[in-house]
């Protein structure tokens, strides 16, 4: 069994970064009980960008939330960077995301009263970082997203595209290793989509870290390592860009 130490985690020793096995996860009771992930199999690799397509509603969102730590499962088992996330209790569940997980909502879920700056920096002021090296390590990410100039303004001053791509900014600040995408493009123009998969794609090339990207978006298939294919709850294929 794999170790649900954090401090221990370096990874299952055989180039996954994560590994799920006949994972299982509903919600309601009785007669209105709906299974939503049914018997989930999926490995995605170390050095991979790998997304996950499929029609509305067909549990690609509650899979990326399961992933990270974010949901609890019926049953089944769940193994990122060796270790047993399934296992984890709350507060360790909390620990791991903050270590591991950096996730991109497709509802951008930034602070309102905070600068783009603020918002980029939060995940580095929850691990205790200094707020001026968070600050400026903020920036940072601003400027790689092409908001350099924008990291003083609030949400409210921003247009959807240029939220979103806050929120892009905001994932990748701690460099965690398994980045979780829910529809990174959907509010960008394609020129912007095309820099921020290109990013992607620089970021996953690395053996300790790997991105998952729902995706509706078929302008950006052809950025994925690999393409897994969900239908009703369940992957039906994976295959080899």
């Amino acid at each position: 069994m794999a170790s649900t130490s954090l401090q221990a985690a370096t990874g299952n020793g055989n180039g996954n970064a994560a590994i799920l096995s006949k994972v299982n996860k509903s919600f309601g009771l009785g007669d209105t009980r709906v299974h939503v992930l049914k018997d989930v199999d999926l490995e995605v690799k170390c050095g991979e960008l790998l997304l996950l397509v499929g029609p509305s509603g067909c549990g690609k969102t509650t899979l990326l939330s399961v992933l990270a730590g974010i949901l609890d499962i019926d049953d089944g088992e769940i193994d990122v960077f060796g270790i047993r996330v399934d296992n984890l209790r709350q507060a360790k569940k909390t620990d791991f995301r903050r270590d591991y997980i950096g996730f991109i909502f497709q509802q951008f879920n930034l602070v309102p009263t905070l600068t783009a700056a603020e918002n980029v920096a939060i995940p580095l002021l929850i691990a205790k970082r200094p707020y001026q090296e968070s600050l400026k390590q903020a920036r940072r990410y601003l400027e790689l997203v092409g908001l350099g100039d924008r990291s003083e303004f609030l949400p409210t001053q921003l247009s959807g595209g240029q939220q979103q791509r806050v929120a892009i900014a905001r994932a990748l600040v701690a460099e965690p290793r398994l980045i979780i995408c829910d529809e990174p493009t959907a509010s960008l123009d394609g020129e912007t989509g095309k820099h921020i998969m290109e990013m992607f794609r620089s970021i996953a090339l690395s053996e300790n870290r790997a991105l998952v990207v729902v995706t509706h978006d078929n302008r950006i298939f052809s950025y994925g390592d690999r393409i897994a294919e969900m239908l009703d709850g369940r992957i039906l294929s994976v295959h080899t860009n």
